[in-house]
């Protein structure tokens, strides 16, 4: 086997097990959205996440507990892990009332703008050089978006306000959880500590919205902290194996999973300029991949040290 081959070996290995990864991310991560749209008309947001905050808490402790590891739940990034935890709080309430006030699918098309966004704040926040064709990049993606509002702008509405801001707040999470994977192994900090937060700040808020909660919502709550908690452990391992850029394209799936669900579940079925829109933003966000990864063997072996 040549040298070129040989040097390949390992990076595909690392890119082919980072992908597996994100895929099971997806589905992991729509079942959660899935169950948050689901019980999020009868509780505020403080209710549902301070309760699976909590949870993972517990399950990131107990993991921890039977690892046995040497670290623990110690990390050398205190200040990139707290922008992360205060990203993940904020993503996480936006993207609930994201979910009350617009059709599950329509809400993909906001998630599906994060591979253009990590682009641009990958340049910001991890110095990675971001070329011109980029910004045209993120100005078909912007395009993608129209598509969601048959009536222009007017159809804009304060659920999209919460999707876009959402996808911001996550795409600076998923940054810093590559940032922090630059330094450090473990990935169980990377979950303890963000959902520490979110637990500890929903807590202020709890007495003053709590509704009583039948044991049936109970597991719901339960369910959707045990997938989140999978989920947000699988991803932080991806974003070690892959850069950030070509680990947000292969989100996109989720809008296979959020049509499916929408349609199932909760009777939606996405109009057609929202199919538009997100092929628009999935075929960008495609090509960006391409941009990055496709010179060559030494370009990815520089994007991924």
């Amino acid at each position: 086997m040549s040298a070129r081959a040989q040097s390949w070996r390992p990076l595909l290995g690392a890119t082919g097990l980072g992908t597996e990864l994100v895929l099971i991310y997806t589905g992991l991560i729509s079942g959660a959205d899935a169950i948050t749209k689901f019980i999020a008309g009868g509780y505020a947001a403080p209710q549902l996440f301070c309760l699976s905050g909590l949870v993972v808490v517990v399950l990131s402790v107990a993991l921890n507990q039977l690892q046995g590891s040497q670290a623990g739940l110690r990390t050398r990034c205190p200040r990139a892990m707290a922008v992360r935890a205060g990203a993940t709080v904020i993503a996480c309430t936006a993207f609930f009332y994201a979910f009350r006030a617009l059709p599950f699918a329509e809400v993909f098309l906001f998630i599906g703008l994060m591979p253009i966004l990590s682009g641009i704040l990958s340049g910001l926040i991890l110095g990675e050089h971001v070329r011109p064709i980029v910004w045209g990049a993120l100005g078909m993606g912007f395009v993608g978006m129209l598509f969601l509002f048959p009536a222009g702008l007017s159809g804009v509405s304060i659920g999209h306000g919460f999707a876009l801001l959402a996808s911001v707040a996550g795409t600076v999470s998923m940054i810093m959880a590559r940032f922090i994977g630059q330094y450090e192994h473990n990935a169980l900090a990377q979950v303890f500590y963000p959902n520490l937060a979110v637990f500890a700040i929903m807590a202020v808020a709890l007495p003053f919205v709590w509704v009583p909660m039948p044991p049936a919502d109970l597991i719901w709550v339960f369910a959707y902290a045990t997938l989140l908690f999978v989920a947000r452990w699988v991803l932080v391992v991806a974003l070690r194996l892959l850069a950030a850029y070509a680990v947000t394209p292969l989100l996109n799936l989720q809008f296979v999973w959020m049509v499916l669900l929408g349609a199932v579940f909760f009777g939606e079925v996405p109009a057609a300029g929202t199919y538009l829109g997100a092929g628009l933003v999935v075929l960008t966000s495609l090509f960006l991949v391409w941009e990055q990864l496709a010179p060559g063997a030494e370009r990815m072996r520089t994007a991924r040290a």
